[in-house]
């Protein structure tokens, strides 16, 4: 593995190399955290090519809780809005075991004063955690569909509203990658005659402030968070199950062309 060039967090045999970019940074902490995301311990990513810093740890296995801290100038006239008060979401995490909880603290500013003031205060309890992944689990499938485009038919859905109201699809299930995958919608589908299914945003997206504070959603997913993660609303085993969930989704419909936007 290039560790100069492949951004994010990969598991081997024996550990994880962990990289991410930034230019201007003077300083980047890994910080690991455990299942109910309290730190485990804080490692000083000490290797850097280029503008790419990365670390490799041995030990490190599938399922852990990972975020960083990153130094660099407070400048906000200049561009730069380093605080390392902040824990930061690695923006090439596959999967996220905790969706940012809204709170003041998130925000590197002082949201009472100027937003070139900054905010010291530690966000760690309500910023969003990334989860390291089995790269077995993000595989893409070698297996595609050979449909002439004169007899594609492309159907366009949202993965929860594809099987929420489905009496068919086990309740549990109802709304999830795995509903959509179930039999019942799968059957559905090839008797409409679909030969492409294209999936309104199931990457992991952000619910808007505004709304959380009335007691609402945004259904649509037009508010992305991380590209590269699915959305974990859409799991039925937990967040950090959602790329093995997707990865099940996009098997089962191996008789169909899959495409999503932004994933």
């Amino acid at each position: 593995m290039d560790k100069t060039t492949v951004l994010g967090a990969y598991l081997d045999q024996n550990g994880v190399n962990f990289s991410i970019f930034s230019a201007n940074a003077d300083r980047v902490e890994l910080v690991l955290l455990d299942e109910e995301h309290s730190l485990e311990r804080t490692i000083d990513v000490n290797g850097r090519t280029g503008d790419v810093w990365h670390v490799y740890v041995p030990g490190i296995q599938a399922g852990q809780r990972y975020a960083y801290r990153v130094h660099g100038p407070w400048a906000p006239d200049e561009g730069h809005r380093f605080n390392s008060a902040k824990l930061l979401l690695d923006p090439y995490a596959r999967a996220i075991s905790r969706m940012p909880v809204w709170d003041d603290s998130l925000f590197g500013h002082d949201r009472n004063r100027d937003d070139r003031a900054l905010n010291p205060v530690d966000s760690s309890s309500y910023a969003p955690i990334g989860v390291v992944t089995d790269p077995g689990i993000s595989e893409r499938s070698k297996t595609e569909p050979d449909t002439p485009w004169t007899d594609t038919v492309i159907y366009e859905t949202h993965i929860k509203g594809l099987s929420i109201q489905n009496p068919d699809v086990p309740p549990s299930l109802r709304g999830t990658y795995l509903g959509a995958a179930s039999d019942a919608v799968l059957t559905h589908l090839k008797h409409l005659g679909v030969t492409t299914i294209e999936l309104l945003p199931v990457y992991a997206a952000v619910q808007d402030e505004r709304l959380v504070k009335n007691g609402l959603s945004q259904y649509w997913g037009y508010n992305p968070l991380s590209y590269f993660a699915p959305d974990p609303r859409f799991s039925a085993g937990g967040p950090a199950s959602a790329i093995e969930e997707f990865r099940v989704y996009g098997q089962s419909t191996g008789s169909c062309r899959t495409t999503g936007y932004g994933y």
